[in-house]
């Protein structure tokens, strides 16, 4: 079968020939769709991700939408190794596999299960927010950043709050359920006054997607006596800087909880359940994310697209196109209408 493999680690996946998976023991064999391509997949996949050891050859992606040999519609999530999510088919423990609903489609799907679970784990699992609460989203111009915004307001934010730098991204999230903008310096630092203004008019959770400068500006913020209620701070993203200074004194003058989220402080089963619950609510909620679809034997340029371009969705079509078409109009041209259909 095709796949993208990594031969060596370091290096970026290649479109290939691949081992056929077998399931074994609760295993189904899944015929991938769409799968997406994160950070995280790129991160894994070059060998600097913590949660992540297999050596090559492997195929890279950590989930995707497909069919089950019976036919079922399925999200599949952490294929065993050293399958992986972009390739023709992969096997994944039947636990790890969910039906899903219609109303969207499999590249909308496929994009949206990453950064929509990242957020909702965040607020829910971690930050254990309440409807009308108030969350603050540092580094809301990104694509997890804007998938933020939504899932806050979904989950019955009552104010929200974003930074970043980007003024024109900003000004968009008001119209996908931001309600406040704090556009941030060419240093990724954030105007002080700008900070402590809305911790007086109160803060319950932060999202922080970027770390450094802003990310230590909203903690001294929320540490001047200007934070009226305790804060919840979730730790996500490094854009910013992978480290900071952070004086102790800080965090004995408030009540801020700083906390990370992601594999290993959120257990496997319950990032499951919110996938559900996500995969759940996409259809009415129907959560705005730019992505752009390529077929899998494209993986080389998308792995090489700027990590501010709309999320790249790998895409494989197993369906067989019908003689009549096939000799009318040709194979392409029959693809290219059926993508087109809503």
């Amino acid at each position: 079968m095709k796949a993208a493999v990594v031969h060596e680690l370091g290096k970026a996946p290649v479109y290939g020939d691949f081992e056929e998976p077998v399931p074994a023991g609760d295993e189904v064999r899944v015929h991938v769709t769409a799968s997406a391509l994160t950070n995280f997949t790129k991160l894994r996949a070059l060998g600097k991700h913590y949660s992540f050891s297999s050596k090559p050859p492997f195929v890279v992606g950590i989930d995707g939408i497909g069919t089950l040999d019976d036919g079922r519609r399925v999200y599949f999530l952490f294929p065993r190794a050293p399958f992986g999510g972009m390739a023709e088919r992969t096997v994944v423990s039947a636990s790890r596999c969910m039906s899903i609903p219609d109303g969207l489609d499999d590249v909308k799907l496929a994009a949206l299960a990453d950064p929509g679970m990242s957020a909702w784990v965040a607020l829910e699992a971690r930050a254990k927010m309440i409807p009308g609460e108030t969350v603050l989203i540092n580094g809301a111009t990104g694509s997890a950043g804007g998938i933020a915004v939504q899932i806050a307001k979904h989950l019955g934010a009552r104010r929200i709050i974003v930074t970043g730098r980007n003024k024109e991204v900003l000004d968009h999230l008001r119209s996908i359920g931001a309600d406040q903008i704090v556009v941030l310096g060419p240093d990724g630092s954030a105007p002080e006054d700008a900070l402590r203004q809305h911790f007086r008019q109160r803060i319950d959770v932060v999202l922080d997607y970027l770390w450094g400068p802003s990310a230590l500006q909203i903690i001294a913020a929320a540490s001047a006596g200007e934070a009226t209620t305790p804060v919840r701070f979730v730790q996500l993203g490094l854009a910013g800087g992978a480290t900071v200074t952070l004086p102790g004194g800080l965090l004995r003058s408030s009540a801020i909880e700083i906390m990370g989220s992601g594999i290993g402080s959120v257990a496997a089963d319950e990032i499951f359940t919110i996938i559900g619950k996500l995969m759940s609510a996409a259809p009415t909620a129907r959560f705005e994310l730019a992505t752009t679809p390529l077929p899998l034997n494209r993986i080389e340029e998308a792995w090489a697209a700027a990590a501010n371009a709309p999320r790249i969705v790998l895409t494989l079509d197993h369906r067989q196109p019908r003689p009549n078409f096939e000799r009318r109009f040709g194979i392409r041209r029959f693809w290219n209408a059926r993508s087109r259909r809503p």
